[in-house]
């Protein structure tokens, strides 16, 4: 018989040969009982090798779509026609449903899908500054077999060199109280809340948040079927005050709050801490870029204040190194530590093992500590650079919100109404890549406006002429 086959003729012929088969007989153009041509005459009517056809034929008997009968021929399994052509015909309202939360949720964004000519996105660090060779060499020692070992899986905690070296680093850069035994290595900051939230809450249990705060968190606490409500962000950090007494959770960024760069003064500190102990709840303290502090004095962590065990340090080091090495850590309560080392377990067993092993060494040598001298050297004057134009740019409109520490700025309207997306959606179109402040409200209203200035990507020389281009983007402007 002559079967209605078109291939490509380009990459997996056996592969699409066998789609087009199963394809025919859910059409029903391939009835039950119905032979196939033999692999010759196929081959031969397609200009394919015989090898190609019997590959495709092999897998769609082992797969029971067509059977063979010795002597006689190939043909179609009248089981697999029954299955599949009433399959075919399934009602529209039957199926997979996805949960109605990943519809509320946006689409991630793809930040290596644009290169804009200057870049204000926040959290996006200097990867020409990153030093390579030395990664890459650390990297490379830990695919050897000798590095590698049997090649099992690893425990769930993390790598034993990797915990000792962060617990040494976040002992000294963060003032943090903890030991190897504390630390728990994760794939960044947003799998250690996941991880908090998987042996902490329930669904429809009560999480707290800065408003305006960060979004990747709130989108994963919404889709854990948690209630979030924001808290108000004044000149002194998180307004304690207005926390829900029935919050079981709060997440903070008190060394450097996101967006607005405010740090938390430590009369908040001390009442956020008194809050939790009085309510049960748990503090989640997210330190992502307390290393890069250019003036004032060190802040004490809430970790370092806590005597309750109410607080969970989160950080990773997609900023001080890369994005893409996603890797993070937890620092938990003893009481925590085993239900955390299970949660880790069932997640994904354990973060990628040569990597945890590249880290370790990378910080063990001294690499981490020199990168971090020099980045604190390059983002300073970046720091500096742009706040002192920003003292007179934007002709008033837009205020500088204080900041001494992290990898951004904002600056704010008075004026509820200001159209800060418009605003961005005018710069992109400059080449000027910039985010709303309105972008990270929560709850509260009037939402928060004005913009974040991430300068990790952009060099000292380009920010006054990327300041003029926003400039021209103010509202009124032509």
């Amino acid at each position: 018989m002559d079967l209605r086959i078109e291939l490509d003729g380009r990459g997996d012929l056996a592969g699409q040969l066998y789609r087009q088969i199963v394809d025919l007989v859910t059409s029903g153009m391939l009835r039950s009982g119905e032979a196939l041509p033999s692999s010759r005459e196929l081959a031969a009517q397609l200009a394919l090798s015989r090898n190609t056809v019997a590959l495709a034929y092999e897998r769609l008997v082992w797969e029971g779509f067509v059977k063979t009968r010795a002597g006689v021929g190939t043909f179609v399994s009248s089981l697999s026609v029954g299955q599949l052509q009433s399959s075919a015909v399934v009602p529209s309202n039957v199926g997979p449903r996805v949960r109605a939360v990943w519809n509320q949720i946006p689409d991630p964004p793809d930040l290596s899908a644009w290169t804009p000519r200057f870049d204000f996105r926040a959290g996006i660090p200097d990867t020409h500054s990153f030093p390579f060779a030395s990664w890459r060499a650390a990297v490379s020692d830990q695919l050897r077999s000798t590095a590698v070992g049997t090649g099992a899986y690893g425990d769930p905690v993390g790598d034993p060199r990797l915990r000792v070296a962060v617990a040494r680093h976040i002992v000294v850069s963060r003032s943090v109280r903890c030991g190897p035994e504390d630390v728990l290595i994760t794939s960044g900051i947003q799998q250690a809340i996941d991880l908090i939230c998987r042996v902490l809450l329930e669904p429809g249990d009560v999480v707290a948040v800065e408003d305006p705060g960060y979004g990747p968190p709130r989108m994963l606490f919404r889709s854990l079927g948690l209630s979030i409500v924001g808290v108000p962000v004044d000149d002194k950090g998180l307004v304690v005050d207005a926390l829900p007494d029935n919050a079981r959770l709060v997440y903070v960024t008190p060394a450097h709050q996101f967006p607005l760069g405010v740090p938390m003064s430590l009369p908040r500190r001390l009442a956020l801490l008194e809050w939790a102990a009085r309510t049960g709840a748990i503090i989640i303290e997210d330190d992502y870029d307390s290393e890069f502090r250019f003036g004032g004095r060190p802040l004490e962590p809430l970790q370092s204040l806590d005597r309750h065990g109410t607080v969970l340090y989160v950080g990773s080091f997609s900023k001080v190194m890369l994005p893409t090495i996603r890797l993070g850590f937890l620092i938990a309560p003893p009481a925590l530590c085993r239900a955390l080392r299970k949660a880790k377990w069932v997640a994904d067993w354990h973060s990628v093992v040569p990597l945890q092993g590249a880290l370790a060494r990378f910080i063990e040598d001294g690499q981490l500590a020199r990168h971090l001298r020099r980045m604190r050297r390059i983002y300073a004057e970046r720091h500096h650079r742009l706040q002192t134009l920003l003292h007179g740019a934007f002709d008033r409109t837009l205020s500088l919100v204080p900041s001494l520490a992290g990898l951004h700025v904002s600056v704010v309207s008075p004026e509820s109404s200001f159209d800060d997306v418009t605003m961005a959606i005018k710069a992109a179109a400059l080449g000027v890549a910039v985010r709303p402040l309105s972008f990270h409200s929560v709850t509260l209203k009037p939402k928060a406006a004005g913009l974040v200035l991430g300068y990790g990507a952009l060099p000292v020389d380009d920010i006054e002429e990327a300041l003029a281009l926003l400039d021209r983007c103010l509202p009124g402007s032509r």
